[in-house]
């Protein structure tokens, strides 16, 4: 499926049929990375997930997924052209479980 937000096209992807056991956000792929990179995650569980992008003051400056998944696994790609180079985080939140890693993007 396709969501807008903003002025962001992002192309959600469920990646297989098979349901996964737990609740996981990957490291994105590659890190560090210009301008594109991707990030994969697991819901074991349908329900509202969230999964946005901050800058290292915590500012979020981009949401990449707000709304209901069903339970999958998932990989969404990031396109970062707009953004400067430095470190930036990615939090996922589904079923009051929380998840962040961090990211560097470097131009």
């Amino acid at each position: 499926s396709v969501s807008v937000f903003g002025d962001s096209l992002v192309a959600i992807n469920p990646v297989s049929n098979i349901l996964p056991f737990k609740f996981e956000l990957y490291q994105n792929y590659p890190n560090p990375f210009n301008p594109t990179t991707k990030i994969d995650f697991d819901i074991p569980k349908s329900g509202y997930t969230s999964l946005r992008v901050y800058d290292v003051t915590g500012s979020e400056i981009r949401t990449l997924v707000s709304g209901d998944l069903g339970a999958g696994k998932y990989s969404i790609s990031l396109d970062a052209s707009q953004l400067s180079s430095g470190i930036y985080y990615y939090r996922l939140e589904s079923n009051g479980l929380i998840k962040t890693q961090k990211m560097s993007l470097v131009k």
